[in-house]
């Protein structure tokens, strides 16, 4: 039955708004009659029905005004009572089209219409609200403030009969607005004969978290604290863990730490789902200082949420490059004999592996005590892992390997690489790779052919980027006979050679004064589809003029450079021409 009249309220508030009746004549008026008369209330209801498909029944519903009041089906329905023996058309009570799925979680019995048991001259009688008043007050709540007068004085020309059950039920009512929910708690708890309880605010609560809007949620927090202040026993933590919750999803995350830094005040006692609420409420605007603030609090007061949402917060944490204090709660969890995820692990290790510059200065302030103590923390971490998450963390590894090579800690970037191959996961050409450039650019080109071997031996194909970086590595020690051999290498492996590999050896040339090698190189990348790039002919030109005052062949690329859509910046070509006269 209450799910009949709180349709049936939702459908009347929808009616002419100028058309409302006072709740104190509503309540005078048979039901049917107060919803069926109205003409525009069956406009309204008809077009509900043809939007969402509603069951038309003929009793209620009719094409025309005029059928209404020529249908004799319909004045019987305006005669009917609507208390005691109230008769509604089993298929319209029990018909769910066209209305809302949010009224289908409603009980369809009479229990919660509000009941007070009183003694009068001896005889235990029961007085009860009935199907009108209650219809009234649902109808007054859904119209979302459209009525003359405050809503306290309707609610008093009402005589309600008040129960716990009978106000969880009104709280529990969909379609309602928060605020008017809110008005309606603050009315009941000026009357003397009901007592608030905590099952009444968590069907408040509840209600309000449904619709995740702002304003009414600060509107239940400014209650909540109202209430906590007069009758803490009415508030508990899973009440405020909701308020946290609430303010999270509507983006409030300051009003989240504000109910968080009120518990006490409120005399909740903190859970771990708390703090987590309040640490994702905080992560999600990107107020992580206020995060690790809470997260020491929560390791202080020995309160843990479930594993998976320690896990989340230790993520959370990483993401706000909080490193230190994700693994803080690493630590503390794994002391408990908790055992968080691979993923977390893999998170904490991409944290630490995090490649980054002091203030943008240059490749020298990379080599830090900070990043030391990061990747050796993240080497700890790899041991973390269980046998199974250890077969597929490939990329934790490699991440680890370049950070190593990063802060130029090449030994223990290549004894990773064999505990890899002894232990796994087993390396894969980025960890090869790493770890090969790190050997060229310190010049061990030995161990970089070796490791590239190795790198053979288990069945990988070196890249071209592999194959660039020990011609790098060969040209910068000046020995460009084994760079070229790499280089004829790389050309049978690759059918398509990057610009890179291409520069690396004409640089290498006009640094040896190999001027013709240089500019066959620079002839022979059209045929393997690369196209040269101005730096390539700058660098080119530049070294005939100032190292072999060589101005034909730098002329001739010039036109080359023209003929290609390439045009060659003002200073080279200045430079040219200065040769050409002093040659002249």
């Amino acid at each position: 039955m209450w799910r009949f009249l709180a349709r049936r309220a939702w459908l009347r508030s929808l009616a002419d708004v100028s058309k409302l009746h006072s709740p104190a004549v509503e309540a005078t008026v048979p039901a049917q009659e107060a919803v069926i008369s109205s003409p525009y209330f069956l406009r309204s209801a008809s077009r509900i029905s043809e939007i969402s498909h509603f069951h038309r029944v003929a009793r209620f519903f009719s094409s025309n005004s005029a059928e209404i009041y020529e249908n004799p089906q319909f004045e019987a329905l305006e005669n009917a009572p609507t208390t005691e023996g109230f008769s509604i058309d089993n298929d319209w009570v029990g018909e769910k089209e066209g209305f809302p799925e949010v009224f289908d979680g409603l009980a369809d019995n009479d229990a919660g219409l509000g009941s007070l048991e009183i003694e009068d001259e001896g005889v235990g009688q029961e007085k009860q609200n009935d199907l009108g008043k209650v219809e009234a007050l649902l109808s007054l709540l859904q119209s979302r403030g459209v009525v003359d007068g405050t809503l306290d004085h309707h609610l008093e020309e009402m005589n309600l009969i008040l129960s716990e059950e009978f106000v969880i039920k009104v709280l529990e009512t969909p379609q309602v607005p928060g605020e008017s929910l809110i008005s309606f708690m603050r009315w009941v708890l000026k009357k003397a004969e009901i007592r608030l309880t905590a099952a009444m605010l968590d069907a408040l609560t509840s209600a309000l978290c449904l619709g995740n809007r702002k304003r009414e949620s600060y509107a239940l927090w400014g209650f909540l604290k109202e209430v906590g202040l007069k009758k803490r026993e009415a508030l508990s933590s899973q009440i405020l863990n909701d308020m946290i919750a609430l303010f999270s999803r509507v983006g409030e995350a300051k009003a989240a730490y504000d109910v968080f830094n009120g518990f006490e005040e409120l005399g909740c006692s903190m859970t771990g789902d708390t703090y987590f609420l309040t640490i994702e409420a905080l992560y999600r605007r990107s107020l992580y200082d206020l995060a690790c603030s809470v997260s020491e609090q929560m390791l202080s007061a020995d309160e843990l949420p479930a594993m998976e949402k320690v896990g989340k917060i230790i993520c959370y944490l990483c993401k706000g490059d909080r490193t230190r204090d994700a693994h803080l709660v690493f630590l503390y969890v794994k002391d408990k004999k908790m055992n968080p995820s691979g993923s977390v692990i893999s998170r904490l290790i991409y944290s630490f592996s995090r490649l980054k510059r002091v203030d943008k200065g240059p490749v020298e302030d990379v080599n830090t005590e900070r990043d030391k103590s990061a990747v050796a923390s993240a080497l700890e971490l790899l041991n973390d892992y269980s046998s199974e998450d250890r077969r597929n963390a490939t990329r934790p590894f490699t991440k680890v390997i370049k950070k190593l090579c990063w802060i130029q800690d090449v030994d223990r970037a290549k004894t990773l690489i064999h505990e890899m191959i002894s232990s796994g996961p087993p390396p894969g050409n980025d960890a090869f790779n790493c770890v090969i450039n790190g050997l060229s650019k310190t010049g061990e080109m030995e161990e970089a052919l070796n490791m590239m071997n190795l790198m053979k031996q288990r069945g990988l194909k070196p890249d071209v980027f592999t194959y660039s970086t020990v011609m790098s590595g060969f040209t910068k020690a000046g020995e460009m006979e084994k760079a070229c051999e790499i280089f004829e290498e790389a050309k049978r492996n690759h059918s398509k050679l990057s610009p890179v590999t291409f520069h690396i050896l004409i640089r290498g040339f006009c640094k040896a004064e190999q001027f013709d090698r240089a500019v066959k190189l620079l002839q022979e990348m059209n045929q393997h589809g690369v196209r040269p790039s101005h730096d390539e002919y700058n660098k080119l030109i530049k070294s005939l003029c100032m190292k072999a005052l060589d101005w034909k062949t730098a002329g001739r690329l010039e036109e080359e450079m023209k003929a290609n859509g390439v045009i060659l910046n003002g200073r080279t070509s200045a430079l040219v021409a200065a040769v050409r006269e002093l040659k002249g």
